[in-house]
């Protein structure tokens, strides 16, 4: 949804947008994610602990990394992650990442091409701060910053962050301000368009994208 094009209306009157409060689709969803994050931690629980182990043996500690991140309705919550990056990357402060950025280790650069480094997001979503489809999660900062710059960019917390999303299986990583603002719009199209079908086929592209190593 073009976010340049789109008056304040649009989200107040369009029927579409009543689906955030699909108590149908709000609750099947949330038994699926009960379900399925469940069955893939155990299904993955060797793999998330070898790519610990790798972590350890070769960027030492800390191996997991905690963030802050902002879920529905703006609700703070903390968000678990391998460690992806050197231990002094935010020495500078909050800084968007980038797909070749230089802060990532050599192994952090495997875990993220397989998405490895968000197995641990699967207890978030087990313990409903996130769902398994959704707007990814933003940090606080970046939250306030692109809100000031990019029309309805809150809007995007009006239903619970994913582990990938619309926006994650159609772009890369987002650092500049126009790739911020195009995510917004795939973010927005899945919240009006959301459906079992699209829940669906967000989960079967990134489980392509997992087994392809394409990160997107």
């Amino acid at each position: 949804l073009p976010v340049s094009f789109l008056p304040p209306e649009a989200f107040l009157h369009q029927r579409e947008f009543g689906g955030i409060h699909w108590e149908v689709f709000n609750r099947t969803t949330r038994v699926v994610d009960v379900v399925v994050s469940l069955f893939l931690l155990v299904l993955t629980l060797p793999l998330l602990a070898l790519s610990a182990l790798a972590v350890w043996l070769w960027d030492g500690r800390p191996v997991f990394y905690r963030q802050v991140r902002l879920g529905q309705f703006g609700r703070p919550f903390v968000l678990w992650k391998l460690r992806t990056m050197k231990p002094d990357a935010e020495v500078n402060g909050p800084e968007f990442a980038g797909a070749e950025d230089p802060r990532i280790t050599r192994v952090g650069r495997i875990l993220r091409r397989f998405r490895l480094d968000e197995l641990p997001q699967l207890f978030n979503v087990l313990v409903g701060d996130m769902s398994l489809v959704g707007p990814r999660p933003e940090r606080p900062e970046f939250v306030r910053e692109l809100a000031e710059q990019i029309p309805y960019y809150t809007f995007r917390l009006a239903v619970p962050p994913g582990l990938t999303g619309w926006a994650q299986v159609n772009m890369p990583y987002a650092r500049t301000l126009e790739e911020h603002r195009r995510k917004l719009e795939f973010d927005l199209y899945f919240i009006r368009e959301r459906s079992f079908s699209l829940y669906l086929l967000i989960l079967l592209r990134t489980v392509s994208a997992a087994v392809f190593g394409v990160r997107g």
